[in-house]
């Protein structure tokens, strides 16, 4: 079983960033997809940021359009972590992020078998 924990949510300033993390336990994910979906009052959880094993060493990622330039999805396989790093954040940014993982998967939420607690970020015009 995985598990998997986020931090690093808070509140920011628009035009501030924010790194998240998310830790996983229970299993190594090197050759898994791991990905972050945020969901926003009252609208529906929608995909952010995706890495992917390409093979070898090469990780695959892939963003939603508003958030390209601005986000950065990392992994460190030593930590078995993935992070998200936001920069120039605004308040349309304003979600709980959630973190997730599943052998092979893309930008829907359904591939998924694994998911975090989520974390909240706040973002203040």
């Amino acid at each position: 079983q995985v598990q998997l924990v986020e931090s690093g949510g808070g509140l920011v300033q628009a035009g501030g960033s924010l790194r998240l993390s998310c830790a996983a336990s229970g299993r190594t994910l090197v050759n898994y997809a791991m990905s972050w979906f945020r969901q926003a009052p009252g609208k529906e959880r929608e995909f952010v940021a995706l890495t992917r094993w390409g093979g070898g060493r090469t990780y695959y990622t892939d963003y939603t359009d508003s958030v390209k330039g601005r986000f950065t999805i990392s992994r460190d396989n030593a930590k078995n972590t993935v992070y998200l790093q936001m920069n120039s954040l605004t308040p349309e940014d304003t979600a709980v992020y959630y973190c997730a993982a599943a052998l092979r998967a893309g930008r829907r939420g359904d591939e998924y078998d694994y998911w975090g607690q989520g974390t909240q970020v706040t973002v203040s015009s």
